[in-house]
């Protein structure tokens, strides 16, 4: 089992927009590596967007981005025309491929947000973006938001990653899914848990095998992210964002 903690996180922006730049390769407690990604899972931002601000419009090539949205409202804009709200349980899928804009603003309230950059199998790929309202979770806790094309996932990702939520009252037991070939990785949106006999508090993370990861118990009223991630995928690392390796 490997562990991740807050203080491992990036910061970046500023007053208005704050950034907790996670590089989920630094599970390993390798700082000296050539990439911090984790397989094609590049990064996951942690934002803080404040009321009134505004991110202008700006292009992505060659990312797959998907938004999830902890609280708050989030209006998105793109080169499509499309303008939609994101909320909690209203999820975002961007697949830049070889060129997509947008822009992003909070009119109404503060945001806080996961903004989740995957590195595509291809580069230049059609581009486009597509939206989803979750329902109720499934029976084991977990809902699935977006994965391959095979898994199911309302959202596609066009890559070997899976990425779901679960929301979970103190005393709740999950078990982690089990899929072969991919390897979990579990972060902390909210809230506090209790793996392999850790504490796991609000910006920490934890990977290993699902087996690693069962008896998960959650400790204070949680929100979980979970990916899963196929680390031998094939990728292409030209993305705008997905594409850095070190921050």
């Amino acid at each position: 089992m490997d562990i991740y903690r807050s203080s491992q996180a990036f910061s970046a922006g500023g007053k208005f927009f704050s950034l907790k730049v996670n590089r989920p390769g630094l599970v390993n407690q390798d700082r000296d590596s050539d990439d911090y990604s984790f397989g094609p899972l590049a990064r996951f931002d942690h934002a803080t967007i404040k009321k009134g601000t505004k991110i202008k419009m700006h292009e992505h090539v060659n990312d797959e981005i998907l938004s999830y949205i902890g609280s708050g409202r989030l209006l998105h804009r793109d080169s499509d025309g499309q303008e939609e709200m994101l909320e909690p349980g209203r999820h975002m899928m961007m697949n830049a491929g070889r060129s997509f804009f947008h822009e992003e603003s909070a009119p109404h309230e503060d945001v806080e947000m996961l903004q989740i950059l995957i590195r595509p199998e291809k580069a230049d790929l059609e581009p486009s973006v597509r939206f989803w309202e979750a329902g109720e979770h499934g029976d084991d806790g977990w809902t699935l938001i977006g994965g391959p094309s095979d898994s199911g996932g309302p959202l596609e990702i066009r890559q070997r990653v899976a990425v779901y939520e679960a929301k979970a009252d103190a005393g709740a037991e999950l078990t982690v899914p089990d899929v072969d070939g991919y390897t979990p990785w579990l972060y902390v949106f909210e809230g506090s848990i209790r793996v392999g006999g850790e504490v796991f508090g609000k910006g920490d993370g934890v990977s290993g095998t699902a087996k690693e990861l069962s008896g998960l118990t959650v400790l204070e009223p949680a929100v979980l992210v979970l990916f899963l991630v196929d680390l031998e995928a094939e990728m292409t690392d030209s993305g705008t964002i997905s594409g850095i390796k070190r921050m």
